[in-house]
């Protein structure tokens, strides 16, 4: 399989020098220039955050912005050099595109309907990534995406931090029981994973909650995604493992 999903804009090469502050990066541009880019990444990035790696931004003339340069990939050494997506904003944004366009194999063809960031859960107090519905507005199919960069040799592992938030969403997700189709993807930001597994040495209270996922149905669809800095293509599903490489 090979689905393209996102084509980047032209970017820009550069070497990461450092980051800090969480949304701040300084790169070498291959120019000479030193530049600060906006980090859209407020996570750890466990083992994607290398100083010296290369790295590509995309550049933007909207005047109102703070900072001209988004940082968007860096290349990590692992496997020959392996591109690792790090705008966890982008995710969400193709996903949304694939539903919409029926790309998907799994869930195509078994909605009529893409709505973002619907209200659901105890109380309504949260919001699903994507609700999917029929032409009626019936038979709902919930569905959560999470951004994956982590890995345990050639294992994509989620989460790589602890994430009470993460731990909340399977929590509402297998909540959903019979009355809806519930789906959580796990978009593996990088092209060298052949498998996932849940993140248990980051948090293991998400490990179990995850292996309890899949105990009462809640569907997981690990994508393994192909990352360039020409684009993102759609690989298929990766194998699940039920625990972490190691453990």
């Amino acid at each position: 399989m090979n689905i393209p999903l996102y084509t980047y804009p032209p970017l820009l090469p550069g070497r990461l020098l450092k980051r800090y502050k969480r949304f701040f990066a300084d790169i070498e541009l291959d120019s000479g220039e030193v530049i600060t880019a906006h980090c859209p990444n407020t996570g750890p990035m466990t083992g994607v955050c290398t100083v010296g790696q290369p790295v590509q931004v995309s550049e933007s003339d909207n005047p109102k912005r703070k900072l001209r340069y988004t940082w968007e990939l860096i290349q990590v050494p692992d496997h020959g050099g392996t591109w690792v997506g790090v705008n966890t904003g982008l995710p969400n944004r193709i996903i949304k595109s694939a539903l919409v366009a029926q790309q998907l194999p799994e869930l195509a063809g078994r909605y009529a309907q893409v709505r973002p960031e619907v209200a659901y859960g105890a109380g309504g107090k949260s919001r699903i990534d994507f609700l999917l519905t029929d032409g009626q507005g019936e038979n709902p199919i919930y569905v959560e995406v999470k951004n994956t960069t982590w890995t345990a040799g050639r294992t994509a592992v989620f989460p790589d931090t602890v994430t009470t938030r993460g731990q909340k969403h399977l929590r509402e997700l297998m909540a959903l029981g019979a009355q809806a189709r519930a789906v959580m993807i796990y978009f593996i930001n990088r092209g060298d994973c052949g498998d996932f597994a849940p993140g248990d040495r980051a948090d293991p209270v998400y490990g179990e909650l995850f292996r309890e996922a899949i105990a009462s149905g809640v569907e997981i669809l690990p994508y393994r995604m192909a990352v360039s800095p020409e684009g993102v293509n759609l690989q298929g599903l990766a194998p699940i493992q039920l625990h972490q490489p190691g453990d």
